[in-house]
């Protein structure tokens, strides 16, 4: 399949018999008739795009002939997008925007039609990566819990592990650079393996995307956009620095992109330093430092008739362990035990455009390194720092190596009368390597395939229908008997699942969206074959080869009202799970460790989030947005699932541009309270968790220095300094508290 992939790409890319057309216009206040500059001119399809000069006029080159979507967007005015048909009778566009308080849309990428969140038929988050780093989060894991029905599993303030609606690990597939990200991720002791550099923003699907995605979508996905290119025939840069008090954490990143009419180029770097992390009671969490170093760069190239891009990312972490508020002290290398995880992902996206249809291709390569070092060798009666020295020098005892090639191909059929349709193939091939004196799963192999089919189909007044169908193939070998069983482990799983969503306008402002899916999941390698003490989470763990993979059926209804001065929202959904699997004790101890088994049941999950949002006009700098979210995870016995967050109502107060400084652009300030209850749903070898408050604050802007732009950020968390643990983090079983107040200051400076 990989080869005929790469044959197809290459014969492809010689097509060049279509037109080159130009697009040219001008965009204007519809209220005054006023010309408007730095206005957003995009075609997502094409993903190329420009801004409005100060007479309001625009140009794009080398667009090809056929149907796409063009939007226009600026801060301010009412997002404009239209269906045109480009040729080379394309005319000069007069497009004047209407005045609006509302805020302002951006293109949903996530899914395959790439539409307003106002026109997708699935209802999609959206936050950019700069707003959630203005809130003060550490790390990308924290960050993204600032999404209504986003969670995080946390160890420390340096591992995370994302939640959606009540599901985690493996049912929740992140993608990096438009291909699926795997590192592992079945493990809770590590992170996401991106850094927030270089990411514009982050879209949240919550619910099964197994149609669109395949296995390990079940539970949704997180979708990193990366950032763009820079516009034709600009070069233009920044340097960011960061400073967290509570962590005296460092963080430094800094980028250059430039680009002609068809060629692109960038480049990125950036370093992250944190000690271990401070409880609201003054003491340090041992061994919760970490420290990071990322590079991203990327090459494009873009014609009328292809264009197509080349990334790469390297991300390597060194992350310690905490197991005990031990030794005081303010170091930053990691003591043992610790991980040093190193991730390589290499990506390619190329499309290319026909007269009425387009073929879009993605590959991915990732290579994760994961190595653990842990104390627990027979040296005698040596000293301990010789004792840790020639820890070290035997090497890790854990040392895992996962390489993934996936590949993912899509065909956009030509417009039939109101029906969008899209056909395509995706699969990965996944090797698993162990290189150490340990074995927590065993080398093996996974193949996957998926054929899929799906079709927007367009009603008035933006009204539409999605459906679709998709078949997938998973097959996982092991290349030497598992010590489970002492048997080879050749397991196949095959799965078809389906979607169906319509969106309808009720009223005048009033949305509505109903969208009926299934997912599934194969059982990954660590549920399958698991036999040993997992020094990462401190217990024996018990896999279980004949576990069947689970699948789900999941309800979303969601009701959406919008005017100049209020935006309301309210989300439900119900997830109905066979074969659920997880893990719990069994009551039997082995190696002074308690033994956890994977289990599988029949479990439901079920829930919501409300949100609402002011923005009174004409008083349009303050707004207030308030967001309830609540989960609650049962199995069939009516029992409570593990780990499901507590419910949490957030509530902000933000102003922006209120007192129209003359030196101070772009100024906001915000208060925000975050409300978490009381969970006492737990299962039963959970224990309840207190209810907490949090307040946090921020002000920012941007001011000149020598003509030279400069933005500054400062934020405070946990002002108050609270005490608490939350139910998601893995040191709660040994009453250890989260973060207590963290300062952040930040400095962005482009040139």
């Amino acid at each position: 399949m990989k080869h005929t992939l790469l044959i197809m790409i290459m014969a492809l890319s010689f097509y060049t018999g279509m037109a080159q057309n130009t697009i040219i216009g001008t965009v204007t206040n519809a209220e005054d008739g006023t010309p408007l500059s730095q206005v957003s001119i995009y075609f997502p399809e094409l993903e190329k795009g420009t801004a409005t000069n100060t007479n309001g006029s625009f140009e794009i080159t080398n667009i090809p002939n056929g149907n796409f979507e063009l939007v226009i967007s600026s801060l301010g005015f009412e997002t404009f997008e239209q269906k045109m048909a480009i040729s080379s009778h394309t005319g000069p566009l007069q497009i004047a925007l209407v005045p609006s308080a509302i805020e302002m849309e951006e293109i949903i990428v996530s899914t395959p039609f790439h539409k307003l969140q106002s026109e997708n038929v699935m209802k999609v988050e959206r936050a950019d990566i700069k707003e959630l780093k203005g809130n003060g989060a550490i790390t990308l894991s924290e960050g993204i819990s600032n999404i209504a029905g986003v969670e995080s599993i946390t160890t420390g303030v340096g591992i995370g592990k994302p939640v959606i609606r009540g599901l985690s690990a493996n049912r929740v597939l992140v993608y990096a650079q438009g291909v699926r990200l795997e590192n592992q991720q079945f493990g809770s002791e590590h992170g996401l393996g991106i850094n927030d550099a270089g990411l514009e923003s982050v879209e949240v699907i919550k619910g099964p995307a197994s149609l669109l995605y395949g296995s390990d979508a079940m539970g949704g996905v997180l979708y990193f956009n990366p950032e763009k290119f820079a516009q034709p025939n600009n070069t233009e840069g920044d340097v960011n620095l960061n400073y967290f008090t509570n962590t005296q954490g460092l963080g430094a990143n800094a980028g250059i992109k430039t680009s002609t009419d068809k060629l692109k180029f960038l480049l990125r770097g950036s370093y992250a330093s944190h000690i271990d992390y401070k409880t609201g009671d003054g003491e340090r969490l041992t061994n919760s430092r970490f420290n990071e170093y990322d590079l991203k760069t990327g090459l494009g190239y873009q014609s009328s008739t292809i264009k197509t891009e080349l990334r790469y990312n390297f991300n390597s972490t060194e992350l310690g362990i905490p197991e005990e508020i031990g030794v005081q002290e303010k170091d930053r290398d990691p003591e043992l035990p610790y991980q040093q995880i190193d991730n390589h992902i290499l990506s390619s996206k190329t499309g290319i455009y026909f007269k009425n249809s387009s073929l879009n291709v993605s590959l991915g390569y990732i290579m994760n390194k994961r190595k653990e070092f842990e104390e627990e060798h027979d040296h005698g009666e040596e000293g301990e720092e010789e004792h840790e020295e020639e820890v070290h020098e035997e090497g890790p005892a854990l040392d895992m190596n996962l390489s993934t090639f996936s590949y993912n191909a899509e065909y956009h059929l030509p417009e039939l009368g109101k029906f969008e349709t899209i056909i395509g193939v995706q699969g990965m091939h996944q090797t698993n390597s162990n290189f150490g004196e340990e074995v927590l799963i065993p080398d093996a192999k996974t193949n996957d395939i998926g054929v899929l089919a799906t079709s927007h189909v367009h009603f008035e007044k933006r009204n539409g229908l999605q459906l679709g169908l998709r078949y997938d193939h998973r097959n996982i070998s092991s290349e030497e008997p598992m010590e489970l069983t002492s048997e080879i482990l050749d397991r196949s799983f095959n799965s078809f699942n389906a979607a169906l969503g319509y969106k309808l306008e009720l009223f005048n402002k009033v949305t509505t969206r109903i969208n009926l899916a299934t997912g599934f999941r194969a059982p990954n390698l660590a549920e399958l074959t698991s036999d040993g003490t997992h020094e990462g989470t401190n217990r024996y763990e018990i896999g279980d080869p004949d576990l069947n993979h689970e699948k789900n059926f999941q309800t979303d209804i969601s009701l959406e009202y919008t005017n100049k001065h209020i935006e309301f929202f309210v989300n439900g959904f119900y997830n109905n799970i066979n074969d659920y699997i997880f893990i719990q004790p069994n009551g039997e101890i082995i190696d002074e460790a308690d033994v956890f088994a994977y289990v599988q049941e029949d479990a439901k999950l079920y829930g919501g989030e409300i949100g609402f949002h002011l923005h009174p006009h004409p008083i349009d700098w303050l707004h207030y947005d308030s967001s309830f979210e609540t989960v609650i995870g049962k199995r069939k016995n009516d029992e409570y699932l593990p780990l499901i967050p507590a419910n949490k109502l957030v509530n902000t107060i933000r102003v922006e541009g209120a007192g129209k400084s003359t030196w101070l652009n772009d100024e906001y300030a915000f208060i925000t309270l975050r409300s978490i209850f009381e969970q006492n749903k737990v299962d039963e070898f959970e224990t309840p968790s207190d209810n907490y408050n949090l307040v946090d604050l921020g002000l920012g802007g941007t001011f000149l220095f020598n003509k030279q732009p400069i933005e500054v950020r400062l934020s405070a968390n946990n002002i108050f300094d609270k005490t608490y643990i939350s139910h998601l983090s893995r040191l709660k079983t040994d009453s250890i508290a989260n973060i207590g107040r963290n300062i952040s200051m930040a400095v962005s400076i482009p040139f």
